[in-house]
């Protein structure tokens, strides 16, 4: 079974991608900014991140570099599932070590297809 770990500070987003991803047979986890996702990291590994860009305290952009900077995660896959839909912000989560980019509002079918591809490519 594939597990995803949900890190958005909206609730009503983490309920839609779980019911989403539990549809597939995926495990899910939540939570809802990205030092508490840092903390879950420590004693679970899912085989992907679905990260917001926007959250207070630690934002997506420094929850990334933190997990790439982690031994234990580095090659982590993370894919940002965000508002932010400038070329710029795209630009700047890819820089940061995204896998890759979704806009919200998302397709489904668009996620759970990028999270096989992500999760694939890391030899997940």
């Amino acid at each position: 079974m594939k597990k995803v770990l949900i890190v958005d500070d909206h609730a009503d987003i983490r309920r839609l991608v779980r019911l989403t991803l539990e549809f597939e047979d995926v495990e899910v986890r939540e939570a809802a900014e990205g030092s508490s996702a840092l903390k879950m990291l420590d004693g679970w590994r899912p085989d992907a991140l679905l990260v917001d860009l926007m959250m207070p305290g630690m934002d997506g952009l420094a929850l990334c570099r933190a997990v790439r900077a982690r031994s234990d995660t580095h090659d982590l896959p993370v894919v940002f599932l965000t508002a932010r839909g400038q070329a710029q912000d795209r630009d700047d989560g890819l820089k940061a070590g995204a896998n890759a980019y979704l806009l919200k509002p998302f397709s489904p079918l668009q996620l759970i297809q990028e999270l096989g591809r992500v999760s694939a490519g890391a030899g997940a």
